[in-house]
């Protein structure tokens, strides 16, 4: 199964996404977040990010959705061919990633589902 991780700025922010996505998808997919640094600051930290990466991967890739800024950055630190950057909404995105992980898709897959959410309208 692809695994997820959310690169934010925040801890909070990126528990509390990652908390919403496994509420509303109900799935079991391995999605976690790497907000903030290590002592608790804003920032994002690639040590933390490596650990993600290394708790959700089982085999299949990984997709790495950042928020904004420095976080993008980071997430560019760990591109390889089985870990991808997903340039998308953060909320929305994680929403259709891990829907999309949870029905089996493959690595492209599921960075095409969350790729998808760029275009999604509330109204």
């Amino acid at each position: 199964m692809v695994g997820i991780v959310l690169i934010s700025h925040s801890g909070p922010l990126a528990t509390e996404v990652v908390a919403l996505a496994s509420r509303i998808c109900e799935v079991d997919v391995p999605l976690a977040p790497a907000g903030g640094t290590e002592d608790g600051d804003l920032g994002s930290s690639p040590e933390l990010v490596a650990a993600m990466i290394q708790r959700v991967n089982q085999g299949d890739g990984v997709i790495l959705i950042p928020d904004l800024g420095g976080s993008v950055l980071t997430a560019r630190l760990f591109e390889a061919p089985k870990v991808v950057v997903a340039d998308v909404p953060f909320v929305e995105g994680t929403i259709a990633a891990v829907i999309s992980a949870g029905a089996g898709a493959s690595l492209e897959a599921v960075l095409a589902a969350a790729e998808e959410s760029r275009g999604f309208r509330k109204f």
